[in-house]
């Protein structure tokens, strides 16, 4: 089975472990939208709109690598790339739209599914604060069930600049049927440094509830910017330590799976 677009509203919940304890919680919501489908939605959908201005949307240079080539395609080329064919298969992209015009996603997330509706790999997108975006792109294991999909790869990707760079993400994810839940642990070889999770649950992608969420959450892309400077002034105060930023990685996606013919 393979998920439908939808709406999620949750939480985001950060826990910094070390080297100083630090918490946030925040409202936020998210939209599932399978790529095949995107065009079609802003047409049913008077509230969002697809490479165009609207209460919600999406813009295909906000995702991938920044082109106005289709996600989908950007997508498929990157898990051929990796060994994997999803010639026939679907892809749905979860994210935080952009909200009058104005987008921030600190995570992205490509659910890739084959043409036999199984699970076959995940993309996380991870924005920084300096305009730039790197892809992680992990197959999914044969074992893994749509409640308990576990991952990792070694940091290739500036984020914080309270996070070095030698580090372990471990991701744990379950599939966007009735929830939605992603949970990105961050470790050192001394253990966890931090831990990051979003959980949401699920609404119809309808304009009444896009309004809903519009009134509930105002200005949602706006205060996650707001909030990441103000937890990073708080952070500071505490006298947590600066971390140079290098320069990102030559190739937009970092592909941790097997190889055609292996």
């Amino acid at each position: 089975m393979i998920p439908k677009s939808g709406l999620y509203t949750g939480r985001v919940v950060h826990s910094r472990v070390r080297p100083r304890a630090h918490r946030l919680s925040y409202r936020c919501y998210w939209i599932l939208l399978d790529l095949d489908e995107i065009s079609a939605l802003s047409k049913k959908i008077r509230l969002f709109s697809y490479n165009r201005f609207n209460a919600f949307s999406i813009r295909d240079v906000d995702h991938g690598t920044g082109q106005r080539q289709s996600l989908k395609a950007q997508v498929k080329r990157h898990l051929f790339d990796a060994g994997l064919d999803l010639s026939n298969g679907k892809i749905l992209l979860l994210a935080m739209p952009r909200v009058l015009g104005y987008a921030f996603n600190p995570i992205s997330v490509y659910y890739c599914y084959g043409a036999d509706g199984r699970l076959v790999a995940l993309v996380y997108e991870v924005h920084n604060t300096f305009k730039q975006r790197h892809s992680y792109l992990i197959a999914v294991g044969p074992d893994s069930s749509q409640n308990n999909i576990s991952q990792c790869c070694e940091k290739r990707f500036y984020v914080s600049p309270f996070l070095k760079m030698d580090l372990r993400y471990e991701f744990d994810v379950i599939e966007p049927f009735a929830n939605v839940r992603l949970t990105v642990r961050a470790s050192d070889p001394n253990h966890l440094l931090l831990s990051a999770t979003l959980a949401g649950d699920r609404s119809d992608l309808t304009d009444a509830n896009l309004l809903k969420v519009f009134f509930s959450h105002p200005l949602l892309t706006v205060k996650v910017i707001a909030a990441i400077h103000w937890e990073a002034a708080r952070l500071w105060w505490k006298g947590m330590r600066l971390y140079a930023r290098p320069n990102p990685p030559a190739s937009p996606v970092a592909a941790f799976t097997v190889k055609r013919g292996d």
